[in-house]
């Protein structure tokens, strides 16, 4: 099969439930969606509808009961662990509400971490870090700590860590959940160009209709089922 009818991201038959006492709770249920290399797509839903579960079944962080998902065309579902960490540290990058950056390292060492632990020379590292610190608008931030920076600017650090070692797949989990309105609105706008332009698959999971927008297609998680919206949410 050409690699350019691969889709980034294919999911089939996906379910999930917990126990709870001696019932379970179904979480998702048949749920099937494929994404396109470059697409960008978003996973609205109110807290508790289980866009986050479906968001750790993704990355295979998480196990279904049911269904598959492929990366690339690789089912997460059948790899053992050793693979799956080599599969995230490879082909998937995580943005986090929290930025989770190591706070004892500078944003340039924040940066080179993914790239070193996929073997790229220190001379392409730092080729890399410079270009992508000036996309996200830090150049000459590479020495600072992340207590140093706003939040604003921690999670632009986070966005660049997310793509620096050229993902096949970005999931992002309330990207601008941890930051005021404006801070949020101006972080927003940079993940939509910065995707745009460097060509990566995203994965977005929110419950703001706002963030929402910038995707190409919009899912809402809602009692277990994913279903595609080509109009206004009534929630």
């Amino acid at each position: 099969m050409d690699d350019a009818t691969v889709p980034a991201l294919a999911v089939e038959g996906l379910g999930k439930s917990y126990a709870e006492g001696r019932a379970r709770r179904v979480v998702l249920e048949d749920v099937a969606f494929k994404v396109a290399p470059g697409e960008c797509i978003a996973l609205l839903g109110r807290s508790g509808s289980g866009k986050s579960t479906l968001l750790n079944l993704l990355a295979g962080i998480d196990r279904p009961d049911t269904g598959d998902v492929r990366i690339a065309g690789q089912s997460v579902v059948t790899m053992g662990e050793p693979a799956l960490t080599l599969l995230r540290r490879r082909h998937i990058g995580f943005i986090y509400q929290f930025f989770n950056l190591i706070p004892t390292l500078t944003v340039a060492e924040n940066l080179a971490l993914p790239l070193e632990l996929n073997g790229v020379p220190a001379a392409r590292r730092r080729e890399r870090i410079a270009a992508l610190l000036g996309k996200v608008g830090l150049d000459g931030r590479e020495g600072a700590f992340p207590d140093q920076l706003s939040g604003g600017e921690q999670q632009r650090v986070a966005i660049a860590r997310a793509i620096i070692h050229d993902p096949a797949l970005v999931l992002a989990d309330e990207p601008t959940g941890n930051l005021d309105a404006q801070t949020g609105h101006r972080v927003l706008e940079l993940l939509s160009h910065l995707f745009r332009d460097e060509g990566h698959t995203l994965i977005l999971v929110t419950h703001s209709r706002e963030v929402s927008a910038i995707a190409d297609r919009v899912f809402a998680v809602d009692g277990g089922r994913l279903t595609e919206r080509t109009e206004a949410l009534s929630w």
